[in-house]
């Protein structure tokens, strides 16, 4: 099934690519979660639209990435949350947390589809996570998940 991507899936493409994947990925993973859309002949106009506004956000040049990447790291990055007696949170920490967080941290402005968690953040302590800001440069960043 031929879709377009209306945001970055890892393995698959950016947002704006127009990607053949199997029927069932599209049909019950993509479509659903917002990831994609049906490609269809006026589907392309879409297409500009979504390149345009993926060029807007996006880290142009590599030096600009690893400049941002040298920021990151130097943030300390603490998420204040519920939790209850043995450590376990109410929730999980979702990359919209993070990113809000590394903004009230300090450090610089970051799209919460660029924030890659590993597995679910579901207790307090340190975990590591992912941030890919350009298609070479990925930043790893310490998130340390207190009781509030």
């Amino acid at each position: 099934m031929k879709i377009i991507l209306t945001h970055e899936v890892s393995g698959l493409g950016t947002a704006g690519d127009v990607v053949d994947v199997k029927d069932g990925y599209a049909r019950n993973y993509l479509v659903p979660r917002g990831f994609a859309i049906r490609w269809t002949k006026g589907g392309e106009k879409d297409v500009e639209q979504i390149r345009r506004g993926r060029k807007i956000r996006e880290i142009a040049t590599i030096e600009q990435a690893n400049e941002v990447k040298g920021q990151l790291e130097g943030v300390n990055v603490k998420l204040a949350v519920r939790a209850g007696d043995a450590g376990r949170l109410f929730g999980s920490i979702t990359p919209a947390d993070v990113a809000s967080a590394i903004k009230a941290a300090g450090g610089p402005d970051v799209d919460k589809r660029r924030v890659e968690i590993g597995s679910p953040i579901k207790t307090l302590g340190a975990h590591q996570i992912s941030v890919r800001l350009h298609a070479e440069v990925v930043a790893k960043l310490g998130v340390e998940v207190v009781a509030a």
